[in-house]
């Protein structure tokens, strides 16, 4: 059988019968692996379940289950959240009217309205204001009235606290809405996902409410929700979930009938709906594409615009998918939803009967074809040419492919296939090329890879770790420097293209240099800007000590390069910069034919922006705070709280002294001064903006050349109050 097989060159001259036990070990390695499903194998599992999601999604049907969206119109037009308890009562009232058979909050009433007459008359303190205010009724009682005519259930907070949980029942405790049942197969609690410490609504709600649920998910490591609880262990107790207590209470039954077995639960019955769930008591969601039918704008509920036409008999989730409430979720579709989605979507495939399973004998399963996969290619590559071996290989995954995605798409089943794949892959390559693939290929690989590198140190790095050229990357805080020349464009048209490309080399040649020899990594170059990172591949624990030192020396350099040109007649432009630091994704991007080391992430793009910024303030070299907390001996000046062009959150810029032409610009503590003045207080002094004003005048008629001073002074007089400065370009 083994005729064909050479083994030669490697240590202790391997064997036929030491081939065939490598072919053994590695089926026996991938069964043990599978077993202990390390969290990257799981990621890779779920990454399949996600792109057939992808592939065949569930084509969506209405079914009586709606979603009323605090969306960014509704906060617009009825202002921030939270709102009013007031102006929940009145939506609830709209809602009832509009016929709706359930209404559910996906959001936590744990606290007393704020805005409450009671509350208001203390922050008045105002004899007058107050007795008018007590004439008024309490927010949450108006709320409470309110759910006394409608059936509401609220949403609950599950936590793990490292504390005792106390009983939900028993002297004292309110009596709850629903009742847990189990047969003598044990206590089902012990198989669901376990907390310790519950946030409730206020009790005066939960007395009218008809229904109260947690509103916890079951992310996986990757943070993407592919499944939906329908119960979870507080301690001792069961309570349900807000997906389960929407369908108890829309079906006016009180009790959740639970089956279970030794190996896990195994489903839920509520009313006449049985649940399948898997062993967790948790089932899987089934995506749709995104469906504006099932969403209704809160706003349009409050103006009276949607009837019964739309709401009669439905289930009405009240949730949001407003950015700034923070209630977004990745799903396997590759996009971020609404939290309250996640819910419709298990409501909406349970009254449909539509389910996604993964039944307990698919393990088992999983493991027999694991087996199978790794001696069968392994055995038939030690035996066969390596071209019929490989055609092989093909025929059989394209076949496990096609049968995982049919038992997807026609009976729902979530079958892996990837692990498999992998298996069967290693087993070809350990029995067709073993000398190969242990010498020769790992130096070809690493001889090639070497030469898709530029920086220095991260030909050093691979040199010394080449087991880490592979694709896929890990997260690692690094800092970023970008940098861009003005007017580069226009100057290409004018110049003569063999001169300017001279010259615009002589000054990458220049940068690039000052970037080695700080160590660090020439990320890339865009024709005249260039990309560096620090802290990858090799982690630098002072990476943005030396960010901000490349920065500054680039600076000095550009700035002198510049000078020179200019004074030869050369319309040279000065260089920005911008530096940032954040964690972020850095390894190995592409495929096997080509792939570059890159890093991705947010950080990235905010060091860019801050490279471009520089135009609008008339600075060269802007860095952010993160940046500046890591470094020593470098003075520098507020610009101010940039919100940067597709950002939200503010973030505090500076320009180091060492970047301006200090004849020009005002001393550092007068402009300190001024930027002190444009603080926000608590309480508002109104007469700050005023004094900052006054200040930022005197400082203009000694310095008019300094950009940060005329900046604000613009700024200022436009009617700015604070140093909060909104970039409306990049």
């Amino acid at each position: 059988m083994f005729s064909r097989l050479r083994l030669h060159n490697l240590p202790g001259v391997l064997s036929n019968l030491a081939a065939v036990g490598l072919v053994i070990a590695l089926a026996v390695a991938a069964l043990v692996l599978r077993l202990v499903d390390p969290i990257p194998l799981q990621n890779l599992r779920l990454a399949q379940f996600d792109q057939l999601q992808r592939w065949y999604p569930r084509a969506y049907s209405p079914v009586g289950v709606r979603v009323v969206d605090i969306d960014e119109a509704s906060l617009k037009e009825y202002g921030q959240w939270p709102w009013p308890r007031t102006r929940l009562a009145e939506l609830v009232d709209r809602l009832h009217a509009a016929g709706a058979a359930v209404v559910v909050f996906d959001v936590l009433l744990a606290e007393p309205d704020r805005t409450s007459p009671a509350r208001m008359a203390q922050l008045w303190n105002d004899p007058k204001v107050s007795a008018l205010l007590e004439t008024l009724p309490d927010n949450d009682l108006v709320l409470q009235k309110s759910f006394e005519a409608q059936n509401v259930v609220l949403g609950s907070s599950l936590a793990r606290s490292g504390q005792r949980a106390d009983p939900l029942n028993g002297p004292g405790k309110p009596d709850l809405p629903y009742r847990i049942i189990h047969g003598d197969a044990g206590n089902p609690a012990q198989w669901l996902n376990a907390f310790d410490s519950i946030v409730l609504p206020l009790p005066d709600l939960m007395v009218s409410a008809k229904g109260v649920g947690a509103l916890n998910f079951a992310s996986d490591a990757d943070g993407v929700v592919r499944r939906v609880p329908m119960l979870f262990r507080l301690g001792n107790d069961i309570v349900p979930s807000l997906s389960a207590e929407a369908l108890r209470v829309a079906h006016g039954t009180r009790n959740y009938v639970l089956r279970s077995s030794d190996a896990g639960m195994k489903e839920v019955r509520i009313g006449d709906l049985t649940v399948p769930t898997d062993s967790k008591g948790e089932i899987w969601l089934y995506y749709t594409q995104p469906q504006r039918d099932r969403y209704v704008s809160a706003a349009r509920v409050l103006d009276g615009q949607v009837g019964k036409e739309k709401l009669e008999g439905d289930i009405v989730l009240v949730g949001s998918s407003a950015a700034g409430l923070m209630d977004l979720r990745f799903s396997p579709m590759g996009e971020v939803v609404p939290g309250v989605e996640t819910h419709a979507l298990a409501l909406e495939q349970i009254l449909l009967g539509q389910y996604l399973e993964r039944p307990a004998w698919v393990g088992g399963l999983e493991a027999l074809v694991i087996v199978l996969c790794a001696l069968t290619a392994g055995l038939f590559a030690l035996a066969a040419p390596a071209w019929s071996a490989l055609l092989a290989m093909l025929v059989v995954l394209t076949a496990m492919v096609a049968g995982v995605c049919y038992a997807f798409a026609a009976h729902h089943l979530l079958l892996d296939a990837i692990y498999p794949a992998l298996v069967a892959g290693f087993g070809f390559a350990l029995g067709g090329s073993i000398h190969h693939w242990l010498t020769e290929r790992e130096r070809r690989w690493v001889r090639e890879a070497f030469s898709r590198y530029v920086s220095p140190n991260r030909v050093a790095h691979l040199v010394a770790h080449h087991e880490r050229l592979q694709l896929g990357g890990r997260r690692q805080t690094c800092s970023f420097v970008f940098t861009d020349l003005a007017g580069f464009t226009s100057m290409m048209e004018a110049e003569d293209p063999a001169q300017a490309v001279a010259q615009l080399n002589e000054y990458l040649d220049g940068m690039v240099a000052i970037v080695f020899k700080h160590d660090g990594t020439l990320d890339r170059i865009v024709g005249d800007a260039v990309a560096v990172l620090f802290s990858a591949p090799v982690p630098q624990q002072d990476h943005r000590q030396r960010a901000m030192d490349c920065a500054l020396e680039m600076d000095r350099f550009a700035t002198a390069h510049a000078k020179r040109l200019r004074a030869s007649g050369v319309a040279w432009g000065y260089t920005r910069i911008g530096v940032h630091t954040g964690e972020v994704i850095v390894g190995n991007f592409g495929g096997k034919t080509l792939f570059d080391y890159r890093a991705l992430g947010d950080p990235i793009n905010t060091a860019s922006r801050l490279e471009s910024v520089n135009k609008h303030l008339g600075t060269r070299v802007c860095v952010s705070r993160a940046i500046l907390d890591g470094c020593t001996g470098v003075p520098a000046r507020l610009v101010g709280f940039l919100v940067l062009k597709g950002k939200v959150q503010p973030l505090e810029v500076y320009e180091p002294l060492a970047a301006t032409n200090t004849e020009l610009t005002a001393p550092t503590a007068d402009y300190a001064a001024g930027m002190r003045l444009l603080r926000p207080l608590d309480p508002p002094d109104p007469d700050s903006a005023r004094l900052a004003l006054v200040h930022f005048e005197l400082l203009i008629q000694k310095y008019p050349d300094d950009p940060l001073v005329s900046l604000h002074l613009a700024r200022l007089r436009s009617g700015a109050q604070d140093d909060l400065i909104v970039m409306q370009e990049k």
